[in-house]
């Protein structure tokens, strides 16, 4: 005499048919978040003049000239996608997550050198290391801009970070926060950046508070 199997005719269609859509409701959920992220406002920061560059940046590229040549590619903002701002999370958060904070005195005795980090090194470290990963990814060079940066909670204290220059705005990428936010959103004074033409041609940055208040209120 054969064995019946008694299944649940409803509930086993059910299952299945979740199971089907799994993978489309996985990828809704997670793009919903990077859809949102990219409706923001799109604003540039206003670039002032040509300035000095950091001696810690000339330092390093007489020791890593290889790291400074400027890109033959023409200048060009990346067209932002769901996978590229993924792609910008998955970095930053490897390298935040890698690289111990250590500064300069404690590392080479002395205040500032700059130089590509193994798992210790300060915020300019950290930013070189960043902008390599980004550029082996297939990023432009001319899109990974070093940046300085003034920090307001600490008077007078001095910070590095990564602005990416894309279709949909400039990006900022800090060992101090897991999250990446439009230079606008951030508490920064910016002073200045490389320029998106030569990496060793440095411009100033207005003051981006210095924005009309409609802007600021749809952060």
């Amino acid at each position: 005499m054969a064995t019946v199997h008694k299944t649940n005719g409803p509930r086993t269609a059910m299952v299945s048919t979740l199971a089907r859509l799994l993978p489309v409701l996985t990828l809704l959920i997670t793009a919903v978040p990077a859809q949102a992220f990219l409706a923001r406002p799109v604003i540039f920061a206003s670039v002032g003049s040509v300035t000095k560059a950091p001696s810690g940046w000339l330092q390093f590229c007489s020791e890593n000239p290889a790291e400074c040549r400027a890109s033959p590619e023409p200048q060009q903002d990346v067209k932002l996608t769901p996978d590229l701002l993924q792609q910008l999370f998955t970095i930053n958060a490897f390298v935040n997550d890698r690289v111990k904070w250590t500064s300069d005195l404690d590392r080479y005795g002395k205040a500032e050198r700059w130089a590509m980090p193994l798992d210790r090194g300060d915020c300019e470290d950290i930013v070189l290391l960043k902008r390599r990963m980004l550029e082996q990814a297939g990023w432009p060079v001319g899109a990974l801009l070093i940046t300085t940066v003034e920090d307001p909670k600490l008077t007078g204290s001095l910070h590095a970070v990564l602005t990416v220059r894309t279709d949909r705005g400039e990006f900022i990428l800090d060992n101090q926060s897991p999250e990446i936010l439009f230079w606008y959103e951030t508490d920064y004074r910016f002073l200045s950046r490389q320029s998106a033409s030569d990496p060793n041609l440095w411009v100033s940055l207005v003051d981006p508070k210095a924005l009309p208040g409609p802007v600021l209120a749809q952060r």
